[in-house]
């Protein structure tokens, strides 16, 4: 029988008051101190873990505090810094040339509205939402693959058989089901529920909080 729209938003409410419950503090994992460190941080982030990118940070804005400063950097020292997150000589580059743009732009300082951040280079909207969220409590829903992986198993999306989803459509499709106050720590929570439990290649079905309602549920044999 197929689900109706009203019992699907109803079974998402559902089942995020269970992660609510599950996961009642979320937070960023990346370390940061200002709006900039963590700006650095997300985009470091890419193709890589949180856990690892705090590991290389801590030099590298001590190094660098500001954006003129990791502006006017020796490409060689960021690389030597970053190398260990791997991709470290593009890295290298995207980070010099947000930092340029952010102090040519912006007088060093980042910007706090969605179009402002992705004039930036190398900034999309997911970052973008990462930084308005947890820099400025502004509210943002990151679309990573953990969120595009969960919402499509729960079918809290109607693309959810789509092979390569568009995280545009589903950042719009979610939010537009949830309070703007509640976007920020929704997405956390997603996060952290496909970090810890449904996993990419082999959910944890046995041990999920919502194992009982989930359409993609599959018992153990």
């Amino acid at each position: 029988m197929r689900e109706s729209k009203t019992a699907r938003i109803a079974r998402m409410h559902n089942e995020y008051a269970v992660l609510c419950q599950v996961i009642p503090t979320p937070k960023c994992a990346l370390h940061f101190t200002s709006p900039l460190e963590l700006l650095i941080a997300t985009v470091l982030s890419a193709q890589t873990t949180d856990k690892r990118v705090n590991t290389v940070t801590p030099e590298l804005f001590a190094t660098y505090p500001t954006a003129a400063a990791l502006a006017a950097a020796n490409p060689a020292q960021v690389e030597d810094i970053i190398h260990p997150l791997g991709f470290y000589r593009s890295k290298t580059q995207h980070l010099i040339g947000l930092a340029t743009a952010l102090d040519e732009q912006f007088d060093g300082v980042v910007p706090h509205t969605m179009d402002e951040l992705t004039s930036l280079p190398g900034v999309g909207r997911k970052t973008a939402n990462v930084v308005l969220g947890n820099a400025f409590g502004i509210p943002g829903f990151p679309v990573d693959t953990h969120v595009m992986r969960v919402t499509g198993r729960l079918r809290w999306r109607s693309d959810w058989r789509t092979a390569h989803p568009d995280p545009v459509k589903i950042e719009k499709e979610i939010t537009a089901c949830f309070p703007p106050e509640e976007w920020t720590d929704l997405s956390h929570r997603l996060i952290l529920f496909g970090r810890v439990t449904c996993h990419a290649r082999k959910p944890d079905c046995a041990h999920c909080p919502l194992a009982q309602s989930c359409p993609s549920f599959e018992p153990a044999a």
